[in-house]
């Protein structure tokens, strides 16, 4: 878990898939602040996600982590 902290604010999807999404959904642009507070949400889930396989004792982060 040394990488935890340098990984902070890396950005955790792709940005010009996600772009690509929601003009294909909406016809709209997209801020490039959306990329960085996707990534915080993203971020929170996982570390629930890894927490929630640690309490069941395992090493796989599953789907089910994610619930």
């Amino acid at each position: 878990m040394t990488e935890a902290g340098s990984n902070e604010k890396e950005v955790l999807i792709v940005a010009s898939k996600l772009k690509n999404y929601i003009r294909a959904q909406s016809g709209f642009n997209t801020s490039g602040s959306v990329v960085e507070a996707l990534s915080e949400k993203i971020r929170a889930m996982t570390n629930q996600a890894i927490e929630n396989a640690k309490r069941d004792g395992r090493k796989t982060v599953m789907d089910r982590d994610f619930d």
